[in-house]
């Protein structure tokens, strides 16, 4: 069982889960394809969660289990993700031997099985009864009335039956040394405008990576734009990527910008411009383009951008 990359008709790309033989874990793809275009799950979501989906159905598949009712054996299934890695080839981790997963990386796996089996409860692929081997149920009538509220009638609570228990750890943002270092490890203007805008706007990665021209509201008034936020700012939007960014929040926000994310913006915007002439080379048949880089087809002392090389007519990026 392994996690593999679907890329449909329409364009829309999402994570599924095959065989050892690459054929279509038909319940894992159905659920996967709910959470892609039914939940609008983003496709990193899709991966993390087909991942551990084959991790179950792998699991399932060694100990001779239906995935069905396996959910009344899932302390073993805990066990052999301790000491399992994800590649099926790798040897299996021993006694002495650091687990391979975590507290948190089991429970998040675990949460992705609870919601394979809810959904297939749903659409009938699996009795309902199935459930009861994955949460407790409880009622809040031994709480008193000032916790209860003013709602009447009994509220039910489903809690998991298996869960670890995680270490708090302290989530801690870089330094200001730390972002000087990686600030002159950078290479590039645009390597550094990414770490500014991480490290001085709070963007994620998927964020950041997916920022266009017409999202940068780098101005005092930005009225002349359409805009109405007041200030020097980004708006972050969730929408499909040709590099496969991807927003994790649903809802478009503006978020502020100091002068440090502005410059660095700008000196990003220079030095892609510096970068922009190129020369339109005519690409023999059967030529790669690696030669026609080389070629002395070029006019005597043109500009050449590295890396840059277009077929003659093409638009210039």
């Amino acid at each position: 069982m392994r996690a593999v990359l679907v890329k449909l008709p329409s364009l829309v790309r999402y994570w599924t889960v095959v065989d050892d033989g690459y054929r279509v874990v038909r319940v894992a793809d159905e659920y996967l394809q709910h959470l892609r275009l039914g939940q609008d799950a983003a496709e990193s979501t899709t991966k993390a969660y087909a991942e551990a989906l084959a991790l179950y159905l792998r699991w399932c598949e060694q100990t001779s289990r239906d995935w069905r009712t396996a959910a009344e054996r899932l302390g073993g299934f805990i066990t052999w993700l301790k000491h399992t890695p994800s590649d099926p080839d790798a040897p299996v981790a021993g006694p002495g031997v650091k687990d391979v997963r975590g507290p948190g990386r089991i429970n998040r796996i675990l949460s992705v099985v609870r919601g394979l089996i809810r959904h297939a409860v749903v659409i009938g692929e699996v009795p309902s009864e199935v459930l009861n081997a994955l949460y407790d149920i409880s009622d809040d009538r031994d709480l008193p009335v000032e916790v209860r509220g003013e709602a009447s009638g009994l509220r039910y609570v489903a809690r998991p039956r298996h869960r670890l228990s995680e270490t708090e750890t302290v989530v801690d943002r870089a330094s200001d040394v730390e972002v000087l270092e990686l600030l002159r490890a950078c290479r590039s203007a645009r390597d550094r405008f990414i770490v500014m805008a991480m490290a001085r706007a709070g963007l994620r990665r998927g964020e950041v990576t997916g920022l266009r021209r017409e999202d940068m509201h780098l101005v005092s008034d930005a009225t002349m734009l359409g805009c109405a936020v007041p200030g020097a700012h980004l708006h972050v939007r969730r929408r499909d990527n040709p590099n496969g960014a991807w927003a994790k929040s649903r809802r478009a926000r503006p978020v502020p910008v100091d002068e440090l994310v502005v410059l660095a913006y700008d000196t990003y915007w220079f030095e892609r411009e510096e970068c922009r002439p190129c020369v339109p080379v005519r690409l023999r048949a059967g030529e790669p383009v690696s030669r026609a880089a080389g070629s002395t087809d070029a006019p005597s002392g043109a500009q050449r951008a590295p890396g840059r090389v277009v077929a003659e007519g093409a638009a210039h990026p």
